[in-house]
């Protein structure tokens, strides 16, 4: 240990320049992310769509990137880091465009798959350019810091552009997302990086399995709401004997990710580069941190879609009530992910992550039973608290593990990992928290016409009570200004909307506390050694040195 800490003490010191744009580059994609919620009334009013049409956007942007990221990791292995970098920073500035001078949801989800085509070099390449420019202390303290980076977009996506679509308009929004994407661009001329190795092959056949098993958990997940839970519904594109194609397309894409698991062992044992290592996970401690991260970016993109979704549509407020009512969270998550390293000496990732799962399963609980339409009374604002405290740790806490836990060659592998978990968990989480919210949301309007007889049915097949999503009292209002219904009627409609809302939000957080306690287990199964105790063969999944020891981040 002397040794590699003296080592480490004579290596020179390089330049932080270009960790500063590496920086940028990670809040480049998460404020592009962020910003999409806190521009979702914005939208709705522009297009005239429902908000699950908007989250489609965002399912597209991370499952684009899931989808591609171990392809853009071989890509980047093989051209060049650095080239490849520029060049999909560029794209990226050009889905920005897309955005800014969209006139249909259409050009939205468009723009999304473009950004998320291009994040998808983006995020291996962090990784691989971090382990290329920095050594020791200097490459520990930066591959901490893109867990604050997306904590600092968070912030900035719901303060400035929260500020931005409320004053000017959600379109200036995106004007941030082409700065930020010109001074990374600008910035990628101060890295360093080895040439290409066109010897690096990439498996296109693994590629197709992993892309289309994504692509196919992702669309039936996002449309269990819309095309039927089980019976396929008239909005259905088809119907395979009469059941819905969404859990079709999940059971679809679970045989397709097992597909690519066994072609990729199949491959590495006949001596041939697969798409990605199978040893960045081979350990029960890598597995346990890969599920551990899927769960807890899972639950921070469904809190992201609810909030706003309750704000902006159900209350109609405007985006500057949301970032007021996020910014406890996204503080919180800031300055816990930039603190939590402290406690690293102290404790182990096992204890460190398990407590976090605790804090985030209370803090949900809590929430269920405390909010009300109001989101910016105190005990509210405790439980967004607690959640980001928790949240923070732990998505710092299972890239650290995933990191340090590979050699330096496996880093591409390990960034195409962190890329297809983390986005694939956002996709999901998004739309998970849409089609769940929207489905209690239309139980509980079917059970609430129930007790009020008043509600004749011919009303309800005017306004289609019975196909129902999030809109706010003044919406309500007006469709039912465009019916026969008497004034009675119309108080009753919205008294059966507001009931109907708040308990799809209670029973919705309720169920995502359920999640974070079962996240408890794979939590159990992260490391005990602390940083400092982390061996290198720790990625081949052999038994720990001890006298081996490695100082990690």
């Amino acid at each position: 240990m002397s040794n590699i800490n003296s080592a480490q003490a004579e290596a020179p010191r390089a330049s932080w320049v270009p960790m500063i744009g590496l920086f940028l580059a990670q809040i480049l994609m998460s404020y592009n992310v962020s910003a999409l919620p806190v521009s979702l009334g914005g939208m709705v009013d522009t297009f005239g769509v429902p908000p699950t049409d908007v989250s489609t956007a965002i399912v597209t942007y991370g499952l684009v990137v899931a989808a591609l990221v171990m392809v853009g990791a071989k890509i980047g292995q093989r051209v060049g880091w650095v080239i490849v970098f520029r060049i999909v920073v560029a794209l990226f500035a050009v889905s920005a465009v897309l955005m800014i001078v969209a006139q249909s949801v259409g050009f939205v989800i468009l723009a999304q798959a473009l950004a998320g085509a291009s994040a998808a070099i983006i995020v291996p390449s962090l990784v691989a350019l971090i382990a290329e420019n920095y050594r020791g202390d200097q490459q520990a303290t930066a591959i901490g810091s893109l867990g604050s980076a997306r904590a600092v977009a968070g912030v900035s996506a719901f303060l400035i552009g929260g500020t931005l679509a409320t004053l000017v308009g959600w379109r200036q929004v995106f004007i941030v997302v082409l700065i930020l994407a010109v001074a990374v661009f600008i910035l990628s001329f101060k890295l360093r990086s080895a040439p290409g190795n066109s010897a690096v092959k990439i498996d296109l056949v693994a590629a197709v399995l992993i892309g289309l098993g994504i692509v196919s958990l992702t669309l039936g997940v996002n449309n269990l709401n819309n095309w039927g839970l089980l019976v396929a519904r008239p909005d259905a594109p088809f119907e395979i004997l009469g059941l819905s194609p969404a859990p079709v397309l999940i059971l679809v894409g679970l045989v397709l990710v097992q597909l690519f698991f066994l072609w990729t062992r199949r491959r590495t044992r006949a001596g041939k580069t697969p798409l990605v290592s199978l040893s960045v996970f081979k350990s029960s401690r890598e597995r346990a941190a890969v599920y551990a991260m899927f769960i807890v970016v899972a639950l921070e993109a469904a809190l992201n879609f609810t909030i706003p979704l309750y704000i902006q549509i159900v209350q109609g407020r405007t985006p500057f009530d949301t970032s007021l009512a996020m910014l406890p969270f996204n503080l919180t998550v800031f300055f816990t992910a930039m603190l939590v390293v402290r406690f690293y000496r102290r404790f182990s990732p096992r204890t460190i992550g398990m407590f976090s799962f605790s804090l985030t399963t209370i803090a949900l609980i809590w929430l269920a039973f405390v909010v009300t339409n109001n989101w910016e009374t105190l005990p509210t604002i405790l439980g967004l608290f607690v959640f980001g405290v928790g949240q923070g740790a732990l998505v710092t806490l299972v890239f650290n593990v995933l990191v340090t836990a590979s050699p330096k060659e496996l880093a591409g592998d390990v960034g195409s990992v962190r890329g297809t978990t983390q986005n694939l968990a956002s996709a999901v989480g998004t739309a998970v928290a849409g089609a769940l919210l929207v489905g209690i949301l239309s139980l509980n309007i079917a059970s609430s016409l129930i007790d009020h007889p008043e509600l004749s049915p011919q009303l309800v097949s005017q306004v289609d009570l019975d196909r129902t999503n999030f809109v706010s009292n003044p919406q309500l209002k007006d469709m039912l200004e465009q019916t026969d219904a008497t004034p009675a009627e119309v108080d009753a409609a919205v008294a059966v909307n507001e009931e109907a809302r708040l308990r799809a939000l209670k029973l919705g957080l309720l169920i995502l506390s359920g999640i974070s306690v079962i996240a408890i287990v794979p939590a159990s199964r992260l490391p005990k050694f602390k940083p400092g105790e982390i061996p290198e063969s720790v990625a081949t999944g052999g038994s720990p040195d001890p006298n081996t020891d490695r100082v990690a981040a």
